[in-house]
């Protein structure tokens, strides 16, 4: 559960591009060679992560901007964990210092 929808394939079907072959062809006349493999994982998956060039050359050739392939599900993100309120300064605390014992005191 990541939060993040990965919307290559709607970004690609909105400009008429609708094979992973021809998007890849693309990407390789921008410079970006992406290997069968990857571009599957990239058209069909969610991937664990993208370089921020390769979103780059991707976002030239479709011409749409991070938004339109990076979409935030805010009811998919993991939802803050409470903490117990601080307590103020000079209010007991559950630490207690613990005698050193073996030690000599220090010579006068």
């Amino acid at each position: 559960m990541t939060g993040i929808k990965w919307n290559l394939r709607l970004a690609a079907a909105q400009r008429d591009i609708w094979k992973a072959s021809h998007l890849q062809r693309m990407l390789a006349e921008r410079g970006l060679e992406i290997s069968s493999g990857k571009m599957s994982n990239l058209w069909s998956g969610q991937p664990a992560s993208i370089k921020l060039s390769d979103l780059a050359v991707i976002c030239a050739v479709l011409n749409c901007t991070p938004s339109d392939l990076l979409v935030v599900e805010p009811d998919k993100l993991p939802q803050p964990i409470p903490h117990a309120p601080a307590k103020a300064v000079g209010q007991d605390s559950d630490v207690t210092p613990r005698p050193r014992s073996g030690r000599t005191l220090p010579p006068r």
